[in-house]
């Protein structure tokens, strides 16, 4: 028994080893989400104030921990006036719950370059698991820094209702249905 918990120990510790850390590159990322206004009109916007990791020990990333959060304040639909609103109790209510935050759950692959990403989404004060669909856009070196850098492209869709977003608000004004994008770059420490 006590040599099972000798190799189970270094077993662990050399998982925790091989583990990579990835962070999130500011500048070559954008977290989006898109609206239909109206029942005619898809609208968007994006957060621009973002922070994420993602921790892996395996080159498929099929073991992959991703933690994201975002400003609320950051929000940007290129209108100043719908910024505000949006930034107010009656959506988002930024002053009680200024961040977005993301923590997986599960990243499977589903294909050669497709996976699934399950995890919790906190918005709102409201935590809810999501799954979103993931594109691993591919790996290779930045010519400036020289470090490792991998790209992929994120998509899903959440209702706001399920997070108490604008929840007077009608879906034939604003749809309950908020579509989520992102391309980002993460570089490997």
């Amino acid at each position: 028994m006590k040599k099972a918990t000798i190799i189970a120990a270094l077993l662990i510790s050399s998982a925790a080893t091989f583990a990579q850390t990835w962070t999130v590159d500011k500048a070559h990322s954008r977290l989006g989400f898109n609206v239909t206004h109206l029942s005619v009109a898809e609208l968007g916007g994006t957060f621009n104030s973002i922070d994420a990791k993602i921790t892996s020990s395996k080159p498929d990333f099929t073991d992959a921990v991703v933690e994201l959060t975002a400003d609320i304040n950051s929000i940007n639909t290129d209108n100043e006036q719908r910024d505000n609103h949006l930034k107010g109790a009656d959506f988002f209510d930024a002053e009680k719950f200024p961040t977005l935050t993301f923590k997986s759950t599960s990243f499977k692959k589903v294909s050669d370059k497709k996976y699934k990403v399950s995890g919790n989404l906190t918005l709102k004060g409201v935590t809810k698991p999501v799954t979103l669909d993931v594109v691993l856009g591919g790996t290779t070196t930045n010519p400036m820094s020289k470090k490792p850098v991998v790209g992929f492209k994120i998509t899903g869709t959440i209702k706001r209702s399920d997070f108490g977003v604008a929840a007077g608000m009608p879906a034939a004004m604003l749809s309950d249905e908020v579509k989520l994008n992102a391309g980002t770059e993460f570089v490997k420490e």
